[in-house]
């Protein structure tokens, strides 16, 4: 078995990882984990520009862990340079998915625009991607070639995210995605690893540990209060799959429960109204702790301060609107979308709020804002930031290194004989590495791009 490394090596974004690995007829066999874009940056001379390290016609199969662009934005690069083999996702990931690589055009376009290069794809490279696209469950036997078997485990990351796990040549080989956070309010727990002999294991927060998960709930509600009493605008950049509907449903139980004010909260996204549909119709996947019986509306996603602006002019129209009010936007890092025209207009008043709910990469104006720059530059004009700025890591969707930890120890008592460490900072892996060497007492690797290892 051959692992090689396409992305998320020694940074956070571009999950994409190919294993070589034989079958009980000794055939060897090529597939990939995920096929992301790399973020933090203009598509324009980025990364993605570049070839993968291996060519698309050779590998037979895509095993995608969930719909982040991180880890499905190439998927319709690959498939334009000739891969036509099928790609595997649970079911709720497929359309949460064909969302995300349509959002990604329709960005690659308006920078193309204004760079003058190509993109990486066009629309028709989407419809034949999800075209070979076969939906799965979860704990399902995929016998991918003789002896070669492929299972999809809830990672409680987002709706329809995966752990992957792969049984070959006598071993057990698990790939993380992304691990979800604890005591998530609307998914189901991150399944226990029951075995594994090789794990190539995310890394986001590995080096840090999350403010307790009740911190979440008093700190959003301290975060309103204040914006109500100094006539302000919040401004929450939310990535438009989980950690809205996270945020919704968050803000859906304060207004029941400590908060009456009839202050409108805007939901300035036409990707996360999109998907937040697909979670009201895949709410069996889903796992709340409130009834839904409950709800008057019988709908956690929505109340009546709510507003969706899916138009363009719906969206403009929000700048004639008196604080005190909340603008949910993306993107989630601040690094394109309708959050960018609400930060140009709001950053310099001292009475509004920037309320960092995710991860932000390096080289995004999310990363500079949060790292607390005075001014920043926002559609070539320089904007000075006074308005105040604060972060809550318990919405992150990402576990923390107590939470990967704990996952890295399966049930049947047998650590992992290497870890490969992926999808962090270079500094996150290296804390990381030399706690789980000390804690596990196993080898780590931390793969370089285009990296290939034996194992």
């Amino acid at each position: 078995m051959k692992l090689s490394f396409h992305g998320a090596a020694r940074e956070v974004t571009g999950s994409c990882h190919q294993v070589e690995v034989k079958d009980a007829n000794g055939k060897t066999h090529q597939y990939l984990f995920d096929c992301g874009m790399f973020q933090g940056e203009h598509m324009c001379g980025s990364k993605n520009q570049d070839e993968f390290g291996f060519d698309p016609k050779t590998i037979e199969a895509v095993f995608v862990s969930h719909p982040h662009a991180d880890h499905t934005g190439r998927l319709a690069k690959i498939v334009s340079q000739g891969f036509t083999g099928p790609i595997y996702m649970v079911e709720p990931c497929v359309g949460l998915s064909k969302l995300v690589l349509e959002d990604a055009l329709h960005i690659m376009k308006e920078e193309a625009e204004k760079c003058g290069s190509g993109v990486l794809y066009e629309m028709a490279d989407v419809e034949r991607a999800f075209e070979q696209v076969k939906a799965v469950s979860y704990h399902e036997h995929l016998e991918v070639a003789p002896g070669i078997v492929v299972m999809f485990h809830e990672a409680g990351h987002v709706l329809g995210s995966s752990y992957i796990s792969v049984d070959a040549e006598g071993k057990r080989l698990v790939y993380s995605g992304d691990i979800g956070n604890d005591n998530v309010p609307i998914l189901p727990d991150t399944e226990p690893l029951s075995h594994a002999d090789v794990v190539i294991c995310e890394s986001t927060y590995g080096h840090r540990e999350h403010e307790p998960i009740e911190q979440r709930s008093r700190l959003l509600k301290e975060a309103i209060q204040q914006i109500i009493h100094d006539r302000g605008v919040l401004m929450i950049p939310a990535f438009s799959i989980e950690r809205t509907q996270e945020l919704l449903y968050e803000i859906d139980q304060l207004l029941q429960k400590d908060l009456k004010t009839k202050m409108p909260i805007f939901l300035d996204s036409p990707m996360a109204i999109r998907a937040t549909e697909l979670y009201r119709h895949f709410q069996n996947y889903l796992q709340f702790d409130a009834s839904l019986v409950a709800q008057p509306d019988k709908d956690f996603f929505s109340f009546p301060n709510l507003r969706e602006t899916l138009s363009r002019e719906e969206s403009k129209k929000i700048n004639d609107q008196t604080p005190p009010m909340i603008i949910i936007a993306g993107s989630g890092m601040m690094s394109g979308g309708r959050i960018m025209h609400h930060l140009r207009r709001y950053l310099p008043d001292h009475k509004n709020r920037v309320l960092i709910i995710g991860y932000q990469a390096a080289g995004t104006l999310g990363r500079k804002i949060y790292e607390g720059a005075k001014r920043v530059k926002i559609f070539g004009d320089e904007i000075p930031v006074h308005a105040q700025v604060s972060a809550i890591g318990a919405f992150s969707a990402h576990g923390d290194m107590n939470k990967l930890t704990r996952w890295l120890k399966p049930e049947d008592g047998k650590v992992p004989s290497k870890i490969f460490l992926v999808h962090g900072d270079p500094e996150a892996k290296e804390v990381f590495a030399t706690h789980l060497r000390h804690t596990l007492g196993t080898e780590v690797v931390i793969p370089e791009y285009q990296s290939r290892h034996e194992v």
